[in-house]
């Protein structure tokens, strides 16, 4: 049995319902049943390996194709556009750790690495040297005794083989304070943070300690949007997450979200999903779609 197989059986052996997410210890698993309408939602950093069936991603005009046997890693929060291709879907995901990776550059020694200059999210095949240790991550949580003491061993390894593998300069660059990946997570921090207000892109790059050019060209490099753009994004996915369960609160929810104009909110809305809001949240309630 590959360490792939035995992957799978384990999603299987410890995944919840259908369709939802389950987190044990720190470990993502997923097993889903049928190919989803896509949703959109700001993913952290993680790794994420599928082990069956195929799922797409978009990041602004960025596509990424993701099957069985390969992993992607995201390094920095991203408004990301997601849904499930084919069916039947399992995925195994693991949160990054930017004071691991940034304790094991300090361990592991200078090495040549080619930078990183695309955005923050890379899609690879897996090597076995990864799937290894994710198996035995899994291994793991049959034991929950074993998993608190052998899980953050196993965890830094995983960390570890990235760090060494065909997305290391992406990895690496989450782990160094002077990357741009840095000054571009201090910003989106500072954007989460006043999501809802109307803020000023020289107070931005004044308070992350760059001009407003070097900051617009970072910010678009790693996240393909604006910094603005990237606020719009955010206000208009919590939105539309408050919605599913509230569509007949297009207004308040409007307004929640930093909106002072509904017309513009639900102009601003339809634009970026296709339908005015209360329809598309309607819709949602009926359709099938993966809660990231």
């Amino acid at each position: 049995m590959t360490h792939l197989d035995e992957i799978r059986r384990g999603i299987l052996r410890h995944a919840g319902a259908p369709g939802r997410p389950l987190w044990i210890g720190g470990v993502l698993v997923f097993a889903g049943d049928r190919v989803t309408e896509p949703m959109c939602t700001v993913t952290e950093p993680v790794l994420t390996l599928v082990a069956q069936g195929t799922k797409r991603t978009v990041l602004g005009a960025h596509t990424f194709d993701h099957g069985p046997g390969q992993i992607a890693v995201v390094t920095v929060d991203l408004p990301l556009t997601g849904h499930i291709t084919s069916a039947p879907f399992l995925a195994l995901g693991l949160k990054l750790e930017p004071k691991t990776i940034a304790q094991l550059l300090v361990d592991g020694g200078p090495a040549k690495i080619r930078p990183h200059d695309g955005p923050g999210i890379s899609i690879s095949d897996a090597e076995d040297r990864v799937l290894d240790p994710l198996a035995r991550l899994l291994r793991l949580l049959d034991e929950p005794r074993d998993l608190r003491v052998l899980g953050a061993s196993v965890r830094r390894e995983i960390h570890w083989r990235l760090l060494n593998g065909p997305q290391a300069a992406l990895m690496r660059q989450a782990g160094t304070a002077d990357s741009r990946l840095a000054l571009v997570a201090s910003a989106i921090a500072w954007i989460k943070a006043r999501y809802d207000r109307v803020i000023r892109i020289d107070d931005l790059a004044a308070d992350v300690g760059t001009s407003v050019p070097t900051l617009n060209r970072h910010f678009r490099a790693v996240t393909a949007l604006s910094p603005l753009q990237y606020q719009k994004q955010i206000r208009l996915q919590r939105a539309r997450a408050a919605l599913i369960t509230a569509p007949h609160d297009v207004a308040a929810i409007g307004y929640s979200v930093g909106y002072d104009n509904p017309s513009q909110f639900s102009r601003e809305y339809r634009r970026m999903f296709g339908a005015p809001p209360g329809q598309d949240a309607l819709r949602l309630q009926h359709a099938s779609i993966v809660q990231e």
